[in-house]
């Protein structure tokens, strides 16, 4: 017990500290900084394109039973060859709930942990749990993952996979020293516009891609402040508190870094950030609390507008926007330019192509194009995922995939090196920000495999049939 709580103290103190204290001074911005670029040039031995024996049956235990966790458990119910393993959370009646949940659809009762905060890492303890699915706060994202890995479990945790380029380095080496799969949880690769452009990108249909631009904007006012429906300890509240920044990239910048080929001959070589100063959490806290409420007279760092500029090892560039503050509509963006044409996902999904690159396709054209450019995926379980839902069918490709690969011993679509370069955003963003926009070399995290790797594919980069 008390290594347990000696280990999940450490990794608090350590790849999560910036989630609670925020950074204090540029020195100190500048020292993180500098331990994140030395240890690019560690000498390690990679895991890309990692395989591993496949499993006739992938036994999951699943942490975080609150917003996400039930959906996933859900979810995999459906898909071939899993087993509901373990159940944990803090709170025991959610997990009473779930396990209601699994009694219905027939199956076995799911081993049960929970009542206190180190339950989950004696889950993972156990030796008849393949893999560990995380849906806890971001803080332990980190801790969740690499106490998997050490004990002999792939791991698969959700978005972001770490608030710090320490928690991103941990994950990795973590990775490396164990030989397991971390993967995260970024269902947006999984969006079926988002498939078909990396399709229309590997046929050449837009050209080289030349420039993308990405957006995490979503309304969440309601949700930060929502004491009883909302986030357990109103955690994602104090990250707007303690934090400024793109404190949510991954969502926008995940399939644009599959298309533009992130990791994988190219790589993030430099960003800047600059916010909006903060507005929006004030105003709306004063018109639902009252003008001399706790809520409206707290300082919350987090500017409503974070916008994020990233230039390309080989030239190309990349816009990143985040505002979870304004009263405006949904937007990932999904924007990319490319020298013979561009798409677009919001606020209305369209193409143009040259030879007539200054007219939108008609209707007819847009809907040939989709269909001739539709992945495989989608063709092969899109209208089963739309039927079992989670964001429209995404949740549930990737949940479907994920087993794929670990059944079939295949590399996963998305290894440790993109869930940390992706999440690495958001504390490089944060002093970019607090410096005056100063521009910031990004860690490699691939320590140089990225010039060697084969591009990301239709699926991956490895030849294979999707119907196997």
């Amino acid at each position: 017990m008390g290594t347990r709580r000696n280990f999940l103290k450490l990794s608090m103190l350590s790849g999560a500290a910036l989630s609670v204290s925020g950074i204090k001074s540029i020195a100190e911005s500048n020292l993180r900084l500098s331990d994140a670029l030395t240890e690019s040039k560690r000498k390690t031995k990679n895991v890309v394109g990692l395989t591993c024996e496949p499993l006739e049956k992938v036994r999951i235990g699943f942490i975080g039973l609150g917003m996400r966790g039930p959906g996933a458990i859900e979810r995999m119910m459906k898909i071939e060859r899993v087993e509901i393993k373990a159940l944990c959370d803090l709170l025991p009646e959610r997990v009473k709930k779930v396990q209601e949940i699994i009694r219905k659809e027939g199956r076995p009762e799911a081993l049960e942990f929970h009542g206190n905060e180190d339950a989950w890492m004696k889950m993972c303890e156990r030796d008849d749990i393949d893999l560990i699915y995380a849906c806890t706060p971001w803080h332990l994202h980190v801790p969740n993952a690499v106490y998997s890995m050490k004990h002999g479990k792939h791991v698969a945790i959700e978005v972001p996979a770490a608030t710090t380029l320490e928690g991103c380095w941990q994950i990795v080496n973590t990775a490396e020293e164990t030989r397991k799969h971390c993967m995260m949880l970024e269902n947006c690769c999984y969006d079926f516009f988002e498939m078909a452009t990396l399709n229309m990108a590997r046929s050449g249909l837009l050209g080289d891609i030349i420039h993308a631009e990405c957006a995490y904007i979503h309304d969440l006012r309601w949700l930060k402040f929502d004491k009883e429906n909302g986030y357990q300890g109103m955690w994602r509240l104090k990250e707007s508190v303690n934090h400024t920044g793109s404190l949510y990239p991954t969502h926008g910048i995940g399939p644009i870094a599959q298309i533009m080929n992130i990791n994988r001959g190219d790589k993030f070589e430099y960003l800047t950030s600059m916010s909006s100063d903060q507005f929006g959490m004030t105003l709306y806290a004063k018109e639902k609390f009252g003008e001399n409420s706790q809520e409206a007279n707290q300082t919350y760092k987090l500017g409503d507008m974070n916008t994020t500029l990233v230039k390309t090892k080989n030239g190309y560039t990349i816009l990143i926007q985040h505002d979870t503050t304004s009263p405006r509509p949904y937007s990932r963006i999904h924007l990319l330019s490319g020298t013979k044409g561009i798409a677009m996902k919001w606020p209305q999904q369209k193409i143009a192509l040259e030879p007539n690159p200054h007219s939108w396709l008609k209707d007819d054209e847009f809907k040939n194009i989709m269909e001739k450019f539709e992945h495989p995926l989608a063709k092969k379980i899109g209208q089963k995922a739309r039927e079992v839902g989670g964001h429209g069918g995404m949740d549930f490709i990737m949940d479907w995939r994920l087993i794929y690969c670990l059944r079939n011993g295949l590399p996963l679509d998305q290894d440790v090196y993109d869930a940390a370069s992706w999440s690495s955003l958001i504390e490089l963003s944060e002093i970019s920000t607090l410096n005056k926009s100063k521009s910031l070399e990004v860690p490699d995290f691939t320590r140089g495999a990225w010039k060697t790797t084969l591009p990301f594919g239709i699926l991956n980069y490895y030849d294979y049939d999707v119907d196997k």
